[in-house]
């Protein structure tokens, strides 16, 4: 008779403690068989040599491996989760799935297949809030209506974390035991998900003290590198929201504690506005006579626009996978701007290429740079890509790092004026806006 069980199912949480639904499941009746999903649908269409793929996989053997000095394992499979999930229910007596929450279209769709699925089988089917501090609509306006402004959006998240916010971190060192005893649970490799180890690797997170009180004085500057580097790992879940968030509030640095609730804002954004992945949020713009140039793009694309801080952005993302948020609001602007090429393009490029890449803080930002998101700059705002430099690159250190060229005659020519193409994206989003 097979064993009864429940499932714990690691997706965006990879890491073993303070993890509140891995700790729920380590409290129920049964013993916890832990499962991740290299899921189809998901994977298909990505780089075989995809850094986050790797990531994944890495951290994932080295959970196994800390399991297994408990006598158990996590069971990995590849495939579609609801193929997936009909193996796992013929081989074991599953009573309950546990999980965390997902809030992104695909997964939210997936979840109620799954859910669907199990209560056919009445297996319960069990979800906790683990990536955000508050989410959905418990930071929302006194009408109910969510906040689509940032600033009183963080004031009322502020004022709800210092009222009803609980410091517990979730422990859960102490009830391992409750795994199921299999040490030889399934794996696999990256060949066998059809992928290969990426040369790219994600940098490990810094949040030091020194870090976090720095952070406001250096964050703006690409060469100085003074972040913290927590955007994949928050993406992935292998550091706890709840950890970052005590490290912010006991070195009360306000600007690294707002970035943590700028994230929450984008994804309370895409939880109630999940049209806006495809569509403007305000949907006039979505009017815009775009350029879509396909040679325009791709020189952007190659950082080979002749504007030096868009071309340093640009191959800093194609080498290492990451760009610095300053200079990923002037490459944003530059492309949505000064060459009028659609913000999905360019959304879609940074999706497949940044290794923190979060659905809604991408969208959110992305939007944000084209004029037509939430809380967005009024579309008359075009930053001016030479003068960034002299702001935030005087001494042309960043550019000189990733665009060795720069300043011989194997530089390229500008592509576009940069007083010619304002003017032309003034009049083309006045008629397309007014």
């Amino acid at each position: 008779m097979a064993e009864k069980v429940n499932i714990f199912w690691f997706r965006r949480d990879l890491r073993l403690d303070d993890n509140i639904g891995f700790y729920k499941a380590l409290h129920g009746k049964f013993p916890v068989l832990p499962i991740f999903i290299f899921d189809t649908e998901i994977l298909d269409g990505l780089p075989e040599d995809d850094a986050r793929v790797t990531f994944i996989f890495e951290n994932l053997q080295k959970m196994r491996s800390e399991l297994q000095e408990h006598k158990s394992s996590i069971a990995i499979y590849h495939g579609k989760p609801e193929t997936v999930f009909k193996k796992i229910i013929s081989e074991f007596d599953v009573q309950h799935v546990i999980t965390n929450h997902d809030y992104e279209p695909y997964a939210r769709e997936r979840d109620q297949k799954i859910k669907k699925l199990l209560s056919e089988k009445e297996i319960g089917f069990h979800t906790y809030k683990d990536q955000v501090i508050f989410e959905k609509d418990e930071v929302v306006k006194a009408d109910g209506d969510p906040y689509v402004v940032y600033t009183p959006y963080m004031k009322v998240w502020k004022e709800k974390f210092k009222k009803e916010y609980s410091e517990k971190i979730y422990y859960t060192s102490q009830h391992l035991d409750n795994l199921i005893e299999n040490s030889r649970l399934p794996n696999l490799s990256l060949s066998d998900i059809g992928f290969k180890k990426s040369k790219i690797e994600i940098p490990e997170y810094d949040v030091t003290p020194t870090t976090i009180q720095d952070y406001k004085k250096t964050r703006n500057f690409p060469a100085a590198d003074g972040t913290s580097h927590l955007g994949p790992h928050l993406r992935f879940g292998t550091v706890s929201i709840r950890k970052m968030i005590k490290k912010a509030t006991a070195e009360k640095n306000e600007t690294f504690w707002q970035e943590l609730i700028w994230r929450e804002f984008f994804m309370q954004i895409l939880w109630h506005y999940p049209e806006t992945v495809n569509n403007a949020f305000k949907s006039k713009y979505d009017r815009i006579n775009w350029r879509n140039n396909k040679a325009d793009f791709k020189k952007w694309k190659e950082g080979k626009t002749g504007y030096p801080l868009v071309d340093a952005g640009m191959r800093q993302l194609n080498e290492s996978g990451y760009m610095h948020n300053r200079v990923r609001m002037v490459v944003a602007s530059f492309l949505c701007k000064h060459l009028l090429i659609d913000w999905r393009w360019g959304e879609a490029y940074f999706a497949e290429k940044l290794l923190d890449y979060e659905m809604s803080s991408n969208v959110g930002n992305w939007q944000w740079a084209a004029g037509s998101g939430v809380d967005a700059a009024p579309y008359f705002r075009i930053f001016n890509p030479t003068t960034q430099i002299e702001k935030f690159d005087k001494d042309h250190k960043y550019i000189k790092e990733w665009v060795p060229e720069f300043e011989t005659e194997d530089y390229p020519e500008k592509m576009v004026n940069h007083k010619e193409a304002r003017e032309r994206c003034l009049k083309t989003y006045k008629e397309a806006v007014s």
